[in-house]
């Protein structure tokens, strides 16, 4: 007992004998150096300098260091330093350079991406730095990172979906600052904020954090907006093939007293004209024949505008940051067709608007050191009209459908898609997440997060009897997440574990009007439903060697139906379904990280990791082949077993900071493991791949950069990418009149930096080759596109 005892004092005077460095990095004796990076050379130690100019690096033990600050607009400057006390304050001046250094750029981007890939999860850290000056969509850039494939049907402004090692639809969650994006409305999505108002995007692959507290059961998206509270403005204006526009800017002010304002907008807008052509896009004549044609998108227009303000303190006594915002959005979206493509619509458009209040408030050491509290409340106010009252047939050229005997076809029920509607959707959305943090020591974290989620719609149809009118249908739904999580960092960080717990609550209710006694009275359907699970994980990561490290992460993971899977979504041509169950899969990565390797002027790294998913109640959208089927709304269903099993690799290479080179690729199985129906009688699908999943993709990325073109300290980069994905089949009977062909599109882009480092000027041209390219139920994407941008950047102001 006396010797634990001894070796128990023995560790805490350890622990004791070390102590935290703080201080302030400055261009001369002024200027703040906001994103500087301090690493403490010979350990893992390193910090960012942050947007009040300070730094704190903690759990240094006693004894002499060397210090190296590095800028992106300064010169590297060493500095030796001797902890021996508690706290430790040491201010940094170094000496700032007339232009931008590359070098220095590229350590930026490693140093930030450091602290969340060495804990262990299966996670991409993309930058935007460089897409800002580019022609690309946020959806694009994601699309380019490994593991990630984005599912869009069609152009600007189409939904949505994402996939990640094999899980997709719903099963990702994608936030904004931690926020489910659902919350902001339709109009203020991925599609719509551009990489310039975005200061990176964490993709968590199948394990996700406890501080994003959700039932994020395949991976979660975490959109991490600008918060630099220094002076700055930055717009941008782009103009592209089928009449697209698209700018934005965004924009800070803070002033000494700590008084803070932030201001973002944007406006999109596209015809989305493009055409299509080959075995998917057809008319059908009278005679059911199928004529393929090549014809042009003719109702596909898409146009969306918002802004942001934020007002309120930052870096003062009582705040790190407290800010309130109001956000305010609008789109218009024309919905061209159903599921697929198989036949056209003309007058069916949706109408949305959102008005979003947020506020946002995080203090370090929040009553005690090291407890670190945060908490970002928004209320969402979103309304969305669906207008579908046109009865007649059209073809691919928006031609009425003529009969066998000259007549105009008329549609089965009187409108596009189903019954005539002009269908109001008002939805109250609240979402709150807080989280307290608590570092004991540098080897002992804890984490708690919490996310409560409330979703309220009435729906009101014009369209709809007096008698239905006069009954008010409701629809809400409460959700509740809290997570719990131990941080564990050893062997001078060469180990890191993350234990994490979760809980999850759901509960809704829907009223819906039905009628009785041959449509002369009403009689109110209530459904509704109470449920709770656990979930549980870790994630771990080990340095082997310095530059090699091995990492492990598992998860017990959870996913509740979405309001849109239970109450549906005309808009999203989506039924409801009261009775599905929620989502449970144990998830598995295992990953090895290697690099980055610098040897003479060539740098280089690698990443692979293997992946398994074993889904239990999988819910997934219905598709019927049957093509009168595959027109109308269809619900999500609960398909039972399923299994993914994969791998993922990357390799980046660079050369004297001017050429850089990537290519990752991605290929998994997902396959049906239901093998007897309730009846006992053995399925059909048992072990086939799941339909209408891109299985096999590549990424291949080129960059090289010419410094003094035309103008002195100016800067030309040429781009190239590239994206293979392989042929797939959109449904289970695995016909081949059914399955894509092989895509392979290719993009070339330049920009060119002007040397006052203000304004970019950049050309892009995508799918060069014009090739025929898809995602969803074989709609076809865009082919080739054309893209002008003009970028203004303001510092100083």
């Amino acid at each position: 007992m006396r010797t634990i005892l001894l070796l128990f004092l023995f560790t805490i005077s350890a622990w004791s004998q070390t102590g935290n460095l703080t201080g302030k990095v400055t261009f001369g004796t002024d200027e703040l150096a906001y994103g500087s990076s301090i690493i403490i050379k010979g350990t893992q130690k390193y910090a960012i300098v942050n947007d009040f100019g300070r730094y704190d690096i903690k759990g240094l033990k006693y004894g002499e260091y060397i210090l190296e600050t590095s800028s992106m607009e300064g010169q590297t400057r060493t500095t030796k330093i001797t902890i021996n006390k508690p706290n430790t304050e040491l201010n940094i001046s170094i000496e700032r350079n007339d232009a931008r250094s590359l070098k220095e750029v590229v350590l930026q981007k490693k140093t930030v991406k450091k602290e969340i890939t060495e804990k262990g999860f299966s996670v991409n850290v993309i930058d935007t730095q460089e897409a800002a000056k580019r022609n690309i969509q946020t959806n694009e850039l994601l699309g380019q990172s490994v593991g990630v494939r984005i599912r869009q049907n069609g152009g600007l402004g189409s939904n949505v979906t994402y996939n990640l090692n094999g899980m997709t639809g719903n099963a990702i969650r994608v936030f904004i600052d931690g926020i489910p994006i659902s919350t902001y409305g339709s109009s203020f999505n991925l599609n719509s904020i551009p990489p310039a108002l975005i200061e990176r995007i964490e993709v968590y692959k199948g394990v996700v954090p406890a501080h994003l507290a959700d039932d994020a059961l395949g991976g979660a998206i975490n959109v991490i907006l600008k918060k630099g509270a220094k002076n700055t403005l930055n717009a941008s204006a782009s103009y592209a093939s089928f009449n697209t526009f698209q700018s934005n800017f965004n924009t800070t002010y803070r002033d000494k007293s700590g008084f803070t304002l932030k201001g973002s907008g944007f406006y999109n807008y596209s015809d989305n004209d493009y055409e299509i052509w080959g075995k998917f896009a057809y008319n059908i004549l009278p005679n059911g024949q199928k004529v393929y044609i090549k014809a042009k998108r003719f109702e596909d227009a898409y146009r969306s505008f918002g802004g942001r303000i934020e007002a309120g303190f930052t870096n003062v006594n009582w705040a790190d940051t407290f800010l309130i915002g109001f956000n305010a959005s609008d789109d218009y979206n024309e919905i061209q067709h159903g599921q697929s493509m198989s036949r056209p619509y003309k007058g069916r458009f949706t109408e949305s608007d959102a008005q979003v209040v947020s506020i946002n408030y995080t203090k370090k050491d929040f009553i005690v050191k090291g407890l670190e509290f945060t908490v970002n409340s928004v209320f969402s106010q979103r309304g969305e009209v669906v207008n579908d009252t046109v009865k007649y047939n059209y073809n691919w050229f928006g031609e009425k459908v003529i009969g066998l005997h000259g007549e105009y076809v008329l549609t089965p029920y009187g409108a596009q898609q189903d019954r005539p509607m002009i269908l109001h959707l008002n939805n109250k959305i609240f979402s709150t997440r807080s989280g307290l943090n608590y570092t004991l020591n540098e080897n002992h974290r804890f984490v708690f997060s919490s996310m409560l989620y409330s979703f309220d719609r009435d729906d009101y149809d014009e369209k709809k009897s007096q008698l239905e009118r006069d009954f008010q249908q409701k629809r809400e739904l409460q959700k509740s997440i809290f997570s719990f999580a131990y941080e564990l960092e050893a062997f001078n960080s060469r180990l890191r574990t993350n234990l994490f717990g979760k809980r999850y609550n759901q509960k809704t209710e829907q009223r819906t009007p039905v009628l009785i006694n041959n449509n002369t009275a009403i009689e109110e359907k209530l459904e509704s439903n109470n449920t709770t699970f656990y979930g549980y994980g870790l994630a771990t990561s080990y340095f082997i060697m310095p530059k090699l490290m091995f990492s492990l992460s598992a998860e017990k993971a959870i996913r509740l139906p979405s309001e849109i899977e239970i109450f549906g979504n005309p808009g999203e041509n989506q039924s409801g379904n009261s009775s599905l169950i929620p989502e449970q899969s144990n998830n598995l990565n295992v990953g090895l990280r290697f690099g980055p390797y610098i040897i003479n002027n060539h740098k280089f790294g690698f990443n692979g990791s293997g992946f398994w998913r074993n889904t239990k109640d999988k819910i997934v959208r219905r598709f019927s082949p049957r093509l009168n089927e595959a027109l109308e709304v269809a619900p999500s269903i609960n398909l039972g077993k399923a299994q993914s099993l994969g791998y993922e690799a990357s390799v980046e290479y660079s050369h004297k900071n001017r050429l850089f080179l990537s290519m990752n690729m991605s290929q998994f199985t997902s396959r049906s493991k239901d093998q007897f129906d309730k009846n006992g009688v053995q399925l059909e699908n048992y072990n086939k791949q799941f339909p209408n999943e891109p299985f096999f993709t590549i990424n291949g990325n080129a960059q090289y950069n010419f410094k003094d073109v035309l103008q002195k300290d100016s800067q030309l980069s040429l781009f190239y990418n590239f994206g293979y994905v392989g042929a797939f089949y959109t449904n289970w009977l695995d016909n081949e009149d059914d399955r894509t062909p092989v895509q392979f599109p290719h993009d070339l882009g330049l920009s060119y930096t002007f040397p006052n480092k203000k304004f970019i000027a950049s050309f892009d041209a995508k799918n060069i080759t014009n090739q025929q390219v898809y995602d969803n139920f074989a709609v076809q994407k865009p082919g080739r596109a054309f893209f002008l941008k003009i970028n203004y950047t303001l510092n100083k102001f």
